[in-house]
């Protein structure tokens, strides 16, 4: 899939999907069966007038001690009209692509223009080399803090943003959001990262790590004190532990949702001011976001995948 869409170029799928009247909401909910070894396996299906698709996609949590990608899949992409296979994608590498670009739509509204951002990415995985690459595509970073498990992982995503320009890339410690504009989460924690009294008022973070409502990248301080952003009310109200968590512990109702993706791509509810409270986007990852990623490929690649073929790049979160 490299060099057939850049996270700028899937966000403006994403967005013009939603701009010509699709409804996250009315999205079919994930599938997900428990299998042994302490995996799951996902189904996610998604349709539209001229396309539809499925991804079919494992997690498997002892896979990197095997030396093998977590997560693992397939994208099935079928002609509309006659549900005719068109491609065949891989699923790890289409979720790489589509999860840091639907972070972009949204930062592109939540994060102000003007000065250059201080940014602390926590993990060391595909998804934070995609987030780092599509942060960089929506503003112009001034610093970059690299917080991960694995120090040697998070060294080498430091070395990583230090070739793309940013002199200042290091590697830190949670204690480093505090001096954030934006704080970007991507790993497979089930318990809070930082300490969310941490976050400035104006400041960002997006969560895409988990979809379950047991765990939770972020802690109820930060969940309290911001204004909320998902792709979708029900979605987030069936996975975000980040949202669930703190509403079972009676801090905050379902009301506490400021707005949605589609809400900030059309204008309908712009971000609360600069400096009131911090703004949290919460992902969770949902099937129209791959289809609409993956139709976006198809097409760059002039439609001329024959059947059965495939694009494959490694890595993703589901």
């Amino acid at each position: 899939m490299a060099g057939l869409l850049t996270p700028a170029g899937a966000a403006d799928a994403l967005a013009a999907a939603l701009l010509g009247g699709l409804d996250p909401e009315g999205c079919p909910q994930r599938t997900a069966l428990p299998v042994p070894g302490g995996g799951e396996l996902l189904l996610m299906p998604a349709a539209s007038a001229a396309y539809a698709g499925v991804k079919i996609a494992g997690v498997a949590p002892g896979n990197p001690a095997r030396g093998l990608p977590r997560i693992t899949g397939s994208y099935l992409l079928l002609d509309g009209p006659t549900l005719n296979p068109l491609a065949l994608l891989d699923g790890a590498a289409l979720t790489a692509l589509r999860t840091p670009a639907v972070s972009a739509l949204a930062l592109r509204s939540l994060l102000p223009a003007g000065r250059p951002l201080r940014l602390v990415l926590f993990g060391s995985g595909p998804q934070a080399y995609g987030h780092l690459e599509a942060v960089l595509a929506v503003r112009e970073l001034a610093q970059v803090v690299v917080v991960a498990r694995n120090t040697e992982g998070a060294e080498r995503l430091a070395g990583h943003a230090r070739r793309l320009g940013l002199p200042r890339a290091r590697t830190g410690t949670p204690k480093d959001v505090a001096d954030a504009d934006l704080v970007v989460c991507c790993t497979t924690a089930r318990e809070p990262l930082f300490d969310g009294s941490l976050i400035r008022p104006g400041a960002t973070v997006v969560a895409v790590g988990s979809h379950e409502p047991t765990a939770r990248e972020t802690d109820t301080a930060l969940v309290r004190r911001a204004a909320v952003y998902v792709e979708s009310r029900a979605a987030a109200l069936r996975e975000a532990g980040d949202l669930l968590v703190p509403e079972a512990e009676g801090v905050i109702g379902p009301g506490h949702i400021t707005g949605t993706l589609a809400d900030l791509v059309a204008g309908r509810m712009p971000p609360s001011g600069p400096q009131s409270c911090p703004q949290l986007f919460k992902s969770v990852g949902m099937a129209w976001e791959d289809l609409a990623v993956a139709v976006a490929l198809f097409e760059a690649a002039g439609g001329g995948i024959h059947r059965g073929g495939s694009l494959r790049r490694g890595g993703g979160a589901t």
